[in-house]
């Protein structure tokens, strides 16, 4: 397959190099010059004995998605209009990585788009650090909404995205902004507030060990992509917060009991639980018919897609009683 990846950093690179290594033919885009020159000689250095280079490297988005069957944009939220006008009248598949789906979604309304997101990383970033194993084993977000009439190009990337080792759910773009408004967003606004508390205070530096560091750790991500993220899920990431920021209150109104330490005990036992029962096993296979409704109900249930197959669906449920105690 003809693929083009517009953006080289730690995604975009792993996935130029994921995709060439399971023998497509890509072409990677970066707007640092550096980028593309960094693609360029690992390119040589890792060339395919037949075809001289693992992948191509282009000097436009236009040049990069001439004659391509899909293009991935792996470039943040804000940088997605400047990619537009490059795919002007592209006729083929678009995709993208980005972590807020429903805005890049109204971006490429008109288009043939179906909107991604690999839950993949490291701390480190940039092309250098990219890695061709970086999906093996992680979930890759893949939008339906139920109102699609054909989920053929659902398929088409489904089939492309498990073949690299992930696992695909299946879900909506407001179902998937909520998701991780929930499980990403809030957390780094949590890891930036606990963070705060070491302003003026080096005994709480000398003192902080697993719990801070444990607490904190994504507090430590650029600023810019931070806020690009919370900021393109704003909605999602509102909502959430007021209830997290309800359960904290919740707990300072124990601490006023009389008893608080059976008051606190009381509170924290359901979300201990939660915690000790994730992640969850993987249950037994299952077969789905490859339509809208039912890609939908796998992916609500928790579940995942293993392999595209003839007519079906091949995937799994995960367990829901886990025995925590």
């Amino acid at each position: 397959m003809d693929i083009a990846v517009i953006g080289l950093g730690l995604i975009g690179g792993s996935l130029l190099r994921a995709l060439a290594a399971h023998g497509h033919r890509v072409t990677g885009y970066d707007a640092a010059a550096e980028t593309r020159e960094a693609a360029r000689a690992l390119a040589k250095q890792a060339g395919a004995p037949r075809s001289g280079d693992a992948w191509r490297v282009a000097d436009s988005v236009a040049e990069a998605v001439a004659g391509t069957e899909v293009a991935v944009l792996a470039v943040p939220l804000p940088a997605i209009p400047g990619v537009l006008a490059g795919l002007a009248g592209y006729p083929g598949l678009i995709t993208d990585v980005t972590s807020v789906k429903g805005p890049v979604r109204d971006l490429l309304d008109g288009s043939r788009f179906v909107g991604g997101h690999p839950m993949a990383g490291k701390e480190s970033s940039g092309f250098p650090a990219a890695d061709p194993r970086l999906f093996d084993g992680c979930a890759w977000v893949l939008c339906l909404e139920p109102d699609d009439p054909d989920p053929a190009d659902w398929l088409t990337l489904a089939r492309l995205f498990t073949r690299l080792g992930a696992r695909v759910v299946p879900v909506t773009a407001a179902e998937h902004d909520r998701a991780m408004a929930e499980i990403s967003h809030v957390p780094h606004l949590l890891a930036a507030a606990l963070s705060a508390l070491l302003a003026g205070n080096p005994l709480a530096g000398t003192l902080a060990a697993g719990s801070f560091r444990d607490g904190t750790r994504v507090a430590a991500t650029r600023p810019e992509l931070i806020a690009a993220m919370c900021g393109g899920n704003a909605p999602a990431v509102r909502r959430v917060l007021a209830g997290v920021v309800e359960d904290l209150e919740s707990f300072g109104r124990e601490l006023e009991h009389d008893d608080p330490i059976a008051a606190l005990t009381a509170g924290l036992r359901a979300p201990s639980e939660l915690r000790r029962g994730w992640p969850p096993r993987p249950g037994a296979p299952v077969e789905v018919p490859a339509e809208v409704e039912a890609l939908l109900a796998l992916g609500r249930a928790g579940g995942w897609v293993s392999a595209i197959n003839d007519g079906t669906v091949a995937g799994l449920r995960p367990e829901t009683d886990r025995n925590c105690s």
